[in-house]
């Protein structure tokens, strides 16, 4: 590829270099930085948008803010007038990305793909344009390819080199099998950057392999070869585990606002500054500021965390949403009120029960044991007063309240019997 660098002129360098400055922020790895200036240059000169890729296998539609990390990065290069290029994997998906996966994923249908892809193009247009946005099935080529096409390809890559994955060789070595189909899934996520001509790829650090297949299979097709960006994975409310709907550890975008804030409340400390550039639309220098001053000890994490809550529900709800949770937040948890809409429960049970058993019961805490727990921990209040007796009977009356730690109410309605 030319240089383009030296065909602009100041002033178009200095728009290289800002729109540069603000693709590296909160990026794990460019996979060549050189390169991506380069393309930005081209783009410039030649007054052309950069074709921006995001694979995405539908297996998964509930989005939450960890996937944000990704989308919020195709915004920028959106907002720079870039083309996005989404990539509905309908013919990857039934195979199965094997990342991070000590077996073989399930194969999905056709019609959970497409369920699947049409509630994330909801979810997505909370981040992006959708209507600037090229969407593309990777059906339409890689269902029309034959048995030649397939061989040509899998001759462009050895097994020694697709056995470098992690998920392959860990598999290989603790005897688990590993099916032939598995090994064409990197090489048909590759395949989509050659058809589509994309100049950048984006994904997260667990798709290093994957995304670098799409730059290896350009350079065997002879194509100009696109960038890869890695983002970093967003813990989740844990602060250990990836955020994940399965292990209940996340925020999801479609929340209520007061949930939103809420969860936000709960993430540990050390991970604000992360959230804050993560999965904000602050400003860079602010993200900073913000992060300086919690190094310092100037800005208390509770204000931080405040403030990022309130960030978030904007970005998803608004403005006005954003101040009602914030009060709602600051009237029931710092002044210990309870919430004026209390999800309400028909009773048809006991009169009376063990408080242990009926919390279980309600599905406020899964089980008898995290009952026992919270209780000795303070956690558990009965119209709005706290209880400290483990092996405390309640008797039922028609609207009891139960609270189980800072966010779950249940009122009880007992059950009219005629």
């Amino acid at each position: 590829m030319e240089n383009f660098i030296e065909k602009l002129t100041a002033e178009q360098n200095q728009e290289v270099e800002r729109q540069l400055e603000i693709y590296r922020n909160g990026v794990q790895e460019i996979l060549p930085v050189a390169e991506l200036r380069n393309k930005i240059a081209k783009s410039i000169f030649q007054k052309k948008p950069l074709k921006i890729k995001l694979g995405l296998d539908p297996s998964a539609p509930d989005v939450h803010i960890g996937h944000t990390v990704v989308l919020n990065k195709l915004k920028q290069f959106q907002e720079n007038g870039h083309i996005i290029q989404l990539i509905i994997g309908d013919f990857t998906g039934k195979i199965g990305d094997p990342t991070g996966k000590s077996a073989a994923r399930k194969q999905l249908t056709s019609e959970e793909v497409k369920h699947n892809a049409k509630t994330y193009f909801e979810q997505f247009s909370k981040v992006l344009d959708m209507e600037k946005v090229d969407l593309h099935y990777n059906s339409k080529w890689l269902a029309d390819l034959n048995l030649e096409d397939v061989t040509r390809l899998s001759a462009s890559i050895t097994v020694a080199r697709l056995l470098e994955r992690n998920d392959f060789s860990e598999r290989l070595a603790a005897g688990k099998p590993i099916s032939l189909h598995e090994f064409f899934y990197p090489l048909m996520q590759g395949y989509d950057s050659v058809v589509l001509q994309s100049d950048v790829e984006l994904g997260g650090n667990d798709q290093h392999f994957n995304v670098l297949m799409g730059r290896h299979l350009q350079e065997h097709f002879e194509k100009e070869k696109q960038v890869v960006i890695l983002l970093p994975l967003l813990e989740g409310l844990d602060g250990k585990e990836k955020m994940s709907k399965s292990k209940n550890n996340y925020i999801g975008v479609d929340e209520d606002p007061n949930n939103m804030y809420g969860k936000t409340m709960s993430i540990p400390d050390e991970l604000i500054a992360k959230y804050f550039n993560l999965v904000t639309d602050l400003p860079v220098p602010d993200k900073e500021l913000i992060a300086e001053q919690l190094e310092e000890g100037i800005l208390h994490p509770r204000d931080a965390k405040m403030q990022l809550g309130k960030t978030i529900v904007r970005m998803y709800h608004g403005s006005e949403a954003a101040e009602k949770a914030e009060q709602h937040f600051r009237t029931i948890f710092q002044k210990g009120a309870m919430p004026e809409n209390i999800p309400e429960v028909e009773w048809k049970g006991a009169d009376e029960m063990p408080l242990t058993d009926l919390i279980a019961e309600l599905g406020l805490l899964p089980s008898k044991t995290e009952a026992r727990k919270m209780i000795a921990n303070g956690g558990i209040r009965l119209n709005g007063e706290k209880v400290g007796d483990v092996k405390l009977t309640v008797k039922i009356t028609d609207g009891l309240v139960l609270q189980a730690g800072k966010r779950k109410f249940v009122k009880l309605i007992l059950s009219q019997q005629t």
